[in-house]
């Protein structure tokens, strides 16, 4: 839905929506649509959080959050998950990650589901629905967003 990626624009240039380095990377590595319209810096350049990660936080997320003796194949299971939270840990009242998992409390180590470890860090984390409901968006965003 083309209203949707340009909503997101609009919402990322307000300042409430970014998107980490990593996370952007791992998107435009894709062979997709999104990936293709992400790799356009008019969208790039307004979604892209600007800040590098602070792999302190990173390994914290990872050791706390996951466990502190995963193996490498554990580890790329990860993916950019603790990325995520160690950017939301960077400013816990103003950021949330938005995921589409579901909360698997039972899960361990690698397994766990991002909404469990960010409430572990105390990060908000929301989908993608309460996403579009908290940033008010609909079909006609762009007629009122401009009145």
């Amino acid at each position: 839905m083309p209203e949707f990626w340009e909503w997101l624009v609009h919402v990322a240039l307000a300042g409430h929506l970014k998107l980490p380095l990593e996370i952007m990377d791992e998107i435009r590595a894709g062979n997709d649509n999104l990936a293709k319209w992400l790799s356009n810096a008019d969208h790039l350049g307004p979604l892209s959080l600007g800040e590098e990660s602070d792999i302190a936080l990173v390994q914290r997320v990872i050791t706390k959050g996951y466990a502190p003796d995963l193996d490498d194949t554990e580890i790329e299971r990860l993916g950019n998950a603790p990325f995520l939270i160690a950017y939301a840990l960077t400013d816990v009242a103003n950021r949330c990650v938005v995921t589409t998992e579901v909360s698997k409390p039972r899960k361990q180590r690698a397994n766990r589901h991002l909404p469990d470890v960010c409430r572990e860090f105390g990060v908000l984390s929301m989908d993608t629905f309460e996403l579009v409901r908290d940033l008010n968006f609909s079909t006609s965003w762009r007629s009122a967003s401009q009145e």
